[in-house]
């Protein structure tokens, strides 16, 4: 269920019932012809998704992340760790007073992985509160599931192309994205980085028939959904 077609009063009965709730993580930044919003559109789906059976509240995904390397590209918008952390730990106090305890954050974009640490240092200060992190693309059978397609999959790639993800009237190349020099992109500044990228994909074709993504897209979230259930300590 979403936070957006609760009210309040719905909101406290049910962490009163199960003290589970869920937050999805994504970023607005350059992802080649596919959405800008594509990190945020796949967080929120994939959470709301693997939620809806359990019955777990799933709050609005926090669109805007921490992408400095893409700032080059117009569109992005890159928050700086110090405002991304403190936001971080606003929601999840909010969460903990509404009565939740035990809190999934569904992130859909690898820059927001210093998330954890800050998760785990508020943990430190709620003791009686946990928090996972799972990074819905990078689950070991998401990614299993990729490679058996595709091995050259990457960011703005194929992976990450769904009809939710495309544009109308945007039309994708119908070649293969070559490799780039990895280690003079990790030192290159952001005008340097949009020079490697070029159309911003990172490797790979461009875009795969909708039964194999549809397919993905289940493994996703049944992977998803594992983490809610599973594990809790």
């Amino acid at each position: 269920m979403r936070i957006a077609q609760m009210n309040w009063m719905q909101v406290e009965e049910q962490a009163r019932r199960d003290d589970r709730c869920v937050l999805p993580l994504g970023c607005v930044e350059q992802h080649a012809y596919l959405s800008l919003a594509t990190d945020a559109i796949l967080a929120e789906r994939v959470a709301a998704e693997a939620a809806e059976p359990l019955g777990i509240p799933v709050f609005p995904v926090l669109a805007y992340g921490m992408t400095p390397g893409f700032t080059a590209f117009p569109g992005t918008i890159s928050l700086r760790m110090s405002t991304y952390i403190a936001l971080i730990e606003d929601l999840l106090e909010g969460c903990y007073r509404t009565g939740f305890r035990r809190i999934v954050l569904v992130n859909g974009h690898g820059g927001n992985a210093p998330v954890m640490t800050a998760a785990t240092e508020w943990v430190a200060r709620r003791p009686d509160a946990s928090v996972k992190m799972h990074n819905w693309w990078a689950g070991p059978r998401f990614q299993e599931a990729v490679k058996a397609v595709d091995p050259a999959a990457s960011h703005a790639s194929w992976m990450e192309n769904f009809p939710w993800t495309r544009l109308e009237g945007v039309a994708m190349p119908d070649e293969a994205k070559p490799a780039f020099n990895a280690a003079i992109y990790q030192a290159a500044n952001p005008a340097r980085k949009r020079e490697i990228l070029g159309d911003g994909n990172f490797l790979g074709v461009y875009q795969r028939p909708d039964s194999e993504m549809l397919a993905l897209w289940e493994v996703g979230v049944a992977e998803t959904r594992a983490v809610m259930v599973e594990d809790w300590p």
